[in-house]
């Protein structure tokens, strides 16, 4: 049997896109906005509706030559992981299909925002990371543990034979070296045992963090909190995360030297991924510096073992807080720029 058809609204259809759809006539007015692309660029339809799109919008200035060509060559352009600064603390990455509709002079820009992709993307990169660094490490350590143990002994049943006092300090720094290398072996290998979970405040475990790094920290240096209450009480090893944000919060004040600020906050986030597994709620703990910031080229590898920018340091800190973390379930990601490095720590909720 037939049935009349049902009347369809494009204006409906629009609104009911996920993804955003901006329109703008030849004289580049934007003449309509669907209600994705209202939360994408945080503005009104009402507001935009007859304004100059790159004067509402200064951040699609980035789209100006595409725009023109389009219009031009009646031709369809795609711009692809375009970065879009929407405002001081806003950055977004999209890609943009430029489409143009002949037949009523209309340009239709449409974005995707790539931003969740390319993070899972990164994470799961981080993820794997971690897990060939510890299977290498794992392998390495029987074949240099091994030989360790046997030059160490060797180097005391040589010291008890020798009298010269002057010739057993050799071999108490043969001893001392291996017992040093072992010590970093055991390091980057992190805890042996199952980590046994418990409930855990994450506020008193970076109040606990922070009072060492008090006692650590020059003059200079402050250490300010920026807490969320409502997190609730989880189940964690809080020693195994002690020791994840207090390397953290170590590297920050490395990075500072002798004056600048570190901030600790925490803040939820519901239906969040961390790698390929979604959770309903997780904990994100920021450690902040204003610092110098880590190199492009450095921030891909900050996370191998040996990896550090001081003369000084060992490379083995930043390799084992993640390492804990991962333990957790969770992940650390690091932002940074001058003035402005982010250690973020995920940390899933589900037990909360």
């Amino acid at each position: 049997m037939m049935t009349d058809a049902m009347p369809i609204d494009a204006r409906e259809i629009l609104d009911n896109l996920t993804r955003a759809v901006v329109a703008i006539d030849d004289e580049r007015r934007i003449v309509r906005m669907n209600a994705a692309a209202e939360s994408l660029l945080h503005v009104s339809s009402r507001q935009a509706l007859g304004e100059p799109l790159m004067q509402f919008l200064p951040a699609l200035q980035v789209l100006d030559e595409a725009i023109e060509q389009a219009f031009s060559q009646a031709a369809s352009y795609t711009e692809r992981e375009m970065r879009l600064t929407l405002g001081p603390d806003r950055t977004i990455t999209v890609d943009c299909a430029i489409t143009p509709l002949e037949t009523v002079n209309v340009l239709l820009l449409e974005f995707e925002q790539l931003d969740r992709h390319l993070r899972i993307s990164r994470e799961n990169r981080l993820i794997a990371q971690n897990q060939a660094i510890r299977e290498l490490i794992r392998g390495l350590a029987h074949e240099i543990k091994n030989p360790l143990g046997g030059l160490r002994g060797a180097a005391q049943l040589l010291e008890s034979e020798l009298s010269d006092e002057d010739q057993r300090e050799y071999t108490r720094i043969i001893i001392s070296e291996a017992d040093r290398l072992r010590t970093l072996v055991n390091g980057l290998l992190g805890p042996d045992s199952r980590i046994e979970h418990a409930p855990t405040n994450l506020h008193e475990v970076l109040e606990h963090v922070r009072s060492l790094a008090v006692v650590e920290a020059p003059a200079g240096v402050e250490i300010r909190r920026d807490y969320d209450p409502s997190i609730p009480v989880t189940r964690a090893a809080s020693d195994q995360l002690i020791q994840a944000l207090l390397n953290l919060v170590r590297n920050a004040l490395q990075a500072l030297g002798e004056t600048g600020t570190i901030t600790l906050q925490t803040r939820t986030q519901r239906r969040f991924t961390i790698g390929d597994r979604q959770h309903r709620l997780v904990a994100r703990i920021d450690v902040v510096d204003d610092g110098p910031g880590i190199t492009p080229a450095m921030q891909d590898q900050i996370f191998y073992p040996m990896v550090t920018g001081r003369a000084e340091g060992s490379g083995i800190g930043l390799p084992i807080a993640q390492n804990l973390v991962n333990q957790h379930g969770g992940l650390i990601e690091c932002t940074s720029e001058p003035g402005h490095t982010v250690f973020t720590v995920w940390l899933p909720l589900e037990d909360a």
